[in-house]
């Protein structure tokens, strides 16, 4: 799966994985003309659809007003490493899709684009198919700071939804684990340095 990504958005809290997902986090919460120009940019880029996995505050309202022509989705979700209800992955993934489907591009995006917004973006891969090491090493370079920490749980609920054979859960979880070891990252260290940037 060859992609060459756009440059980098100038702005806006984003990156491409594929041509028409990307993964990232919220718009500027501190400044308001920040924000509406990373949302100008999200739209100049083709962003069609925001899947918005924050709990915390929602920009459903402030996107509809400036930026009618973007769908919206606040499917908040906690970012405590909690266990994920399968059914969360479900309602996302299935909004993300037909979004997809009907040729949109879409963005899945939480607070710091650390943990909830890739962790839906890795779902929404292993519902197009894509092997789970293929998916995560699209996120982790299209954005070094993704530790995409539900990633777990987006596994139990695609083995669910495919009903894979027995041990096949199992095999995929080995992979993770030997991945995170391979691709280490330092959540704090990047958590530390997102918050000293304003996120």
């Amino acid at each position: 799966m060859d992609f060459h990504p756009p440059p980098a958005l100038a702005c806006a809290n984003a990156s491409f994985v594929t041509p028409r997902l990307l993964v990232g986090g919220d718009l500027d919460t501190q400044d308001v003309d920040l924000a509406a120009e990373q949302l100008r940019e999200l739209v100049e880029v083709g962003v069609t659809h925001l899947l918005d996995a924050r709990i915390e505050w929602s920009d459903e309202e402030w996107v509809a007003e400036k930026a009618p022509s973007i769908a919206y989705l606040h499917h908040g979700m906690d970012d405590a490493g909690q266990e994920v209800p399968t059914e969360w992955f479900e309602v996302g993934v299935a909004w993300a899709l037909e979004a997809l489907d009907a040729g949109g591009t879409v963005l899945t995006h939480c607070h710091m684009g650390i943990n909830r917004g890739p962790s839906l973006g890795f779902a929404v891969l292993l519902a197009q198919g894509w092997d789970m090491l293929a998916a995560l090493d699209a996120i982790r370079t299209a954005r070094p700071i993704a530790w995409v920490a539900y990633a777990e749980d987006a596994l139990r609920w695609h083995h669910e939804r495919e009903q894979t054979p027995p041990g096949a859960l199992d095999r995929d979880r080995r992979r993770l684990a030997r991945w995170r070891e391979e691709n280490h990252l330092d959540l704090a260290t990047v958590i530390r340095l997102r918050r000293s940037q304003g996120y």
